[in-house]
């Protein structure tokens, strides 16, 4: 039985479902595969530990890692190598282990394209309002202008992050696509917005709250969520009880490790199995 051994670096991911949805998925194709969580919280470490906990990984034998908040973009300079992909949004969200080199990939991207094909098909984008420029947030910025959007607007609470990821969308898609602004603008742009996507780990069970005034949502706006436990967060439940087409984050963490699990394993994944899986989880 060939054997696998995956890890998840990330803060305050107790709560995680990752190894669940990898290990069952696993299970199905006959592999002996485990899928260990490595909480920097827990362990009293920053997001600068990243390159330390890595190497560790890779002496004690872990074919791959899973990269989550806050350490996206923090890993990349202790990788041998980038996708093009990653090395596009300057965010990692799945190691490989290749012989004696770590590869960095991103799945967010795809996975958050997927999900939103899939789950607000149809839905207007000439303008959609983005809260969070991480690494969560790169990824989701991406899919939406590789899926169309007009304009994207990105806010964040950190200014500087916000501007450095629009240059980076107007540089790979145009100018005019995307712009950072202020949090104190959100009125009037979410006023005139399609949708809104929410990429910051507010909602998270950890982290639990709305990550705006509620006074700002109102029924002519979709709302998207890329937190996934709860699948319902407080947004995504306000935005519901306005009658918006809301979209939670269970299909991106589906889809994304779908594609990680085939980075991981040269196995394809049976993505609408894992989905099932994941509703059975969380309502459990």
């Amino acid at each position: 039985m060939t054997s696998y051994l995956i890890g998840l670096i990330g803060a305050g991911i107790g709560p995680s479902l990752s190894p669940a949805l990898h290990e069952r998925e696993a299970g199905r194709h006959g592999l002996n595969y485990v899928y260990r969580l490595i909480d920097i919280d827990a362990l009293g470490m920053d997001a600068e530990a990243i390159g330390e906990l890595v190497r560790t990984a890779r002496r004690l034998g872990f074919d791959g890692l899973n990269i989550t908040h806050p350490c996206k973009q923090t890993v990349i300079p202790h990788l041998d190598e980038l996708s093009k992909d990653a090395a596009t949004l300057g965010a990692v969200n799945t190691v490989v282990f290749d012989g004696d080199r770590a590869v960095g990939h991103n799945t967010d991207w795809t996975g958050f394209a997927e999900s939103f094909t899939r789950g607000l098909p149809g839905v207007p984008v000439r303008s959609v309002v983005q809260l969070g420029a991480g690494g969560a947030g790169s990824a989701v910025a991406h899919a939406l202008l590789t899926l169309g959007t007009g304009e994207l607007v990105v806010v964040d609470a950190e200014p500087g992050r916000a501007q450095a990821l629009t240059r980076a969308l107007s540089a790979r898609f145009g100018d005019g696509r995307a712009r950072a602004a202020g949090q104190e603008e959100l009125p009037g742009l979410l006023s005139r917005a399609d949708g809104m996507v929410h990429a910051t780990p507010t909602g998270m069970a950890g982290h639990p709250g709305l990550p705006l005034p509620a006074g700002l949502v109102h029924r002519g706006l979709w709302v998207a969520d890329i937190v996934y436990r709860p699948l319902e967060t407080a947004l995504l439940r306000h935005a519901r009880s306005l009658g918006c087409r809301a979209l939670d984050g269970g299909g991106m963490v589906v889809y994304q490790a779908a594609n990680a699990f085939r980075l991981f394993t040269g196995l394809r994944p049976d993505a609408g199995r894992m989905l099932a899986h994941l509703t059975e989880l969380v309502a459990s």
